[in-house]
Formats: structure tokens, C-alpha cells, sequence
């Protein structure tokens, strides 16, 4: 009976996980540059009350055994970074990277950070930055005054058109051997950590004046929520069920 117990809590918080997960995928639908993630589980461990292959005498052995499980837990919480729809914006600093890689900022502390939200802006002194103001690396130079036109080519080249000629350079961005490591920080940021290797700076294929939109799918995410949402209630009745059966029986016990 309290194994029953404990078996349906486990199942209630990996459900109650998995729901969250797919709903904070869902609520970031139009977030620029967002990658879904995905929850994943395991099996607990089993108690084995009849081994399979115990001699029964005479040479007989048993076929198979008994074993039964405790429920599940979660192991990991990983993103998937497959490409997602493209939006046409218009905006000369909106950049997409296409395929994989992540553009470098500069924290305010100093350290690095990684972004696949390519909506860019100009800072006061010209640099270019995100949203929140964190400068670009990996080759970025500041736009000088006066430019009239920024144009970034599929590979990375930049120039800047203006009264006083063109500035041309290149930029690159970061690939990282195991994206799905990597640590989210809120603000379409990733963190790589002091021991996590990337795979180095390098040219990347870009889009312009296109964000990245809608990795994740409305439709697909309704359609998983439902079944989670099921075996959540599910195990929340069954572990309710066995409460009040094991209340009971201790009353008509005495």
C-alpha cells in the first residue's frame, strides 16, 4: 500500500514537472530567439521480490521473477536548438543566426554570455548591443557617425555605408559542442560556465533584417500538455484513493 503511495507522488512531480516545462514553451511562443526545452525521466529503482532464474529444486528454475517499480524522476531539463520560423522585420540590425552557433556579449561584470536573439540596437557611443544594452563581441565595431546604411552579408561581412566611405569587417559567432548544456540566465542568455568548452569563435551563415521566431509549436504543445495533465490527475486520484483506503483500514483495525 505505501508503495503505491510513494509510486504516485513520484509520477504526480514528474508529471507536475513536465507540465511546467511545456507550458513555460508555450508562454515564450513569441519570444525572439527562444529554444524549447524538453523534460526528461527516468525509471526509479525496482524491488525484486522474486528473482528470475531461483532454483526451485529438481533443476527447475524460474522463468521469470517479480519486480516492481517506485515511479520516476527527472534527470534533466535540455533545450532543443533546432531552427524555428524566420520573421521578416525590415530592420537593418536584425540578425538570425541560421543553423547552429550563439552571438558573444560582454556582461556588466565582464564575463560572456551567449544570445541566439538577434534584435540588435546602437548604444549613445554607437556600439551595437542588445535589448538590454549588453555589447556584441566576436568582431561587432562600433557603427561610426554619420552611416547611412548597415549592411551584413550572409557570412558574417559587415559594412558601413556613410558620407565619409565604408567600414568593412567581419563578425563571428560561438559554436558550442553540447548546446543543450548549456546554462540559461533569463534574457535570452546562456551561460557556459568557468569548465564548459565551446567548440571556438568561427564564421557562421546569418540572415538579415529576419528574427528567429516559433520554435515552439502552439499546436503541438496543446496537444502534449493534454496527456500530461491526465497522468498528473491520475496519479493524484490514485494516491488519493490509497490514503483513504489505508485510513480506512487502520479504523476497522482499531
Amino acid at each position: 500500500m505505501l508503495r503505491a503511495l510513494y509510486s504516485a507522488a513520484a509520477g504526480m512531480e514528474s508529471q507536475q514537472l513536465n507540465l511546467d516545462v511545456i507550458s513555460n514553451n508555450l508562454a515564450n511562443v513569441n519570444t525572439t530567439g527562444f529554444k524549447r526545452s524538453k523534460a526528461e525521466f527516468q525509471e526509479l529503482l525496482y524491488q525484486t521480490t522474486r528473482a528470475p532464474g531461483a532454483d526451485q529444486g529438481s533443476g527447475n528454475t524460474l522463468p521469470t521473477g517479480i519486480q516492481v517499480g517506485q515511479g520516476s524522476k527527472a534527470v534533466a531539463t535540455a533545450r532543443v536548438f533546432t531552427n524555428g520560423d524566420l520573421t521578416q522585420t525590415g530592420e537593418q540590425l536584425d540578425v538570425a543566426v541560421q543553423g547552429d552557433g550563439f552571438f558573444e556579449v560582454q556582461m556588466p561584470d565582464g564575463t560572456l554570455a551567449y544570445t541566439r536573439d538577434g534584435a540588435f540596437k546602437t548604444s549613445s557611443d554607437g556600439r551595437i548591443v542588445t535589448s538590454d544594452g549588453l555589447p556584441l563581441q566576436a568582431g561587432f565595431q562600433p557603427v561610426p557617425s554619420g552611416t547611412t546604411n548597415v549592411t551584413i552579408g550572409s557570412t558574417g561581412n559587415v559594412t558601413y555605408s556613410g558620407a565619409n566611405g565604408n567600414t568593412n569587417f567581419q563578425v563571428q559567432i560561438v559554436r558550442f559542442a553540447n548546446p543543450a548544456g548549456l546554462e540559461s540566465m533569463g534574457g535570452n542568455l546562456f551561460h557556459a560556465g568557468g569548465t564548459f568548452d565551446h567548440g571556438g569563435v568561427c564564421r557562421g551563415e546569418f540572415c538579415r533584417d529576419d528574427l528567429p521566431h516559433l520554435d515552439t509549436d502552439i499546436s503541438r504543445g496543446e496537444v502534449r500538455i493534454s496527456p500530461h495533465d491526465r497522468g498528473f490527475r491520475w496519479n493524484s486520484v490514485h494516491s488519493s484513493r490509497q490514503r483513504s483506503e489505508c485510513s480506512n483500514r487502520r479504523v476497522v483495525g482499531g
